[in-house]
């Protein structure tokens, strides 16, 4: 049948039922789970819903982004059922009493992105058997290539007074072909689960484990006041990076760059350059190209 999800059997449409049964509350961490057939980007269309007040544990999956978003507005297209394209919606800046969760002050929503990466790890080595690694901030490494792409992003309050929500967005390349891999403006090649010899390329269950995973740090991570080093965030994120001590040349805005030895990453979520003139604290939002 002509268009029909069952035409390539290697990617096998996901289903919303099942999904909903395994990750959205009372059995799951979620609240919600929206799964669309084809949308322009799953962060616009978390942002939206953030903006018309959705509370927070919103998910949406899609099958096909046309529009896909990355850092600095780079935009891509991926094949239907071929990836993961996923974003979620947290709201740290509001407590949770029943969850025993205190508000996380602004100064730490840096480690959000940081966070996805290290529940990104875990189900990729727990399920595809592949040992992955962190560049920072924002990229899923198997070897020297990018499987998986992380962004973040802050939707405003409705008042000056309330603390932004936050979108976070994962996609990740899991039966790309060769010939389908997308060109990194960054020089980093791409490759996909299936390219790198995954022992299962099952979204399904692939996406449940990352979901609970990405569930399970947000959990520690509230519950500690997101303080990254209580949690044991910083912990995981610093065993998992592939950046920290290796020499790195950063691009920032206004032609600046910055060279040196990435020493770490510190308390909230920037990474720390030793330099010529010295130690270089470097947020996300201010780097433009990292090597």
């Amino acid at each position: 049948m002509p268009g029909s999800p069952y035409t390539d059997l290697d990617r096998p449409p996901l289903s919303a039922a099942r999904l909903s049964r395994a990750l959205v509350a009372p059995h799951g961490p979620w609240a919600r789970l929206e799964l669309r057939t084809e949308t322009g980007s799953t962060n616009a269309d978390v942002a939206e819903a953030a903006r018309a007040g959705e509370p927070e544990g919103l998910v949406v999956v899609a099958e096909r982004q046309t529009a896909g978003r990355g850092r600095r507005g780079r935009v891509w297209q991926s094949p239907p059922r071929a990836g993961i394209a996923t974003s979620v919606l947290l709201r740290p800046g509001e407590a949770a009493a029943e969850r025993g969760w205190p508000p996380a002050p602004p100064t730490g929503y840096g480690w959000l992105p940081l966070l996805a990466g290290v529940a990104l790890v875990e189900a990729v080595g727990r399920l595809a058997e592949l040992e992955a690694t962190l560049k920072w901030p924002n990229d899923l490494l198997i070897g020297d290539a990018k499987c998986a792409g992380i962004l973040a992003e802050a939707v405003p309050g409705p008042s000056p007074a309330q603390p932004p929500a936050i979108v976070l967005g994962i996609g990740l390349n899991v039966t790309l072909r060769a010939d389908e891999l997308p060109v990194n403006p960054t020089g980093l090649p791409a490759t996909s689960l299936q390219l790198a010899g995954a022992a299962a390329t099952d979204r399904d269950p692939l996406l449940r484990a990352l979901l609970r995973s990405v569930a399970d740090w947000y959990d520690r991570w509230r519950t500690a006041g997101g303080d990254a080093e209580a949690s044991g965030l910083r912990a995981a994120y610093l065993a998992a990076c592939a950046t920290v001590g290796r020499e790195v040349r950063v691009l920032l805005p206004g032609g600046e760059e910055v060279t040196g030895t990435a020493t770490g990453v510190d308390v909230d979520g920037q990474l720390l350059v030793a330099t010529a003139a010295g130690v270089r604290a470097l947020a996300a939002g201010d780097v433009l190209h990292l090597r």
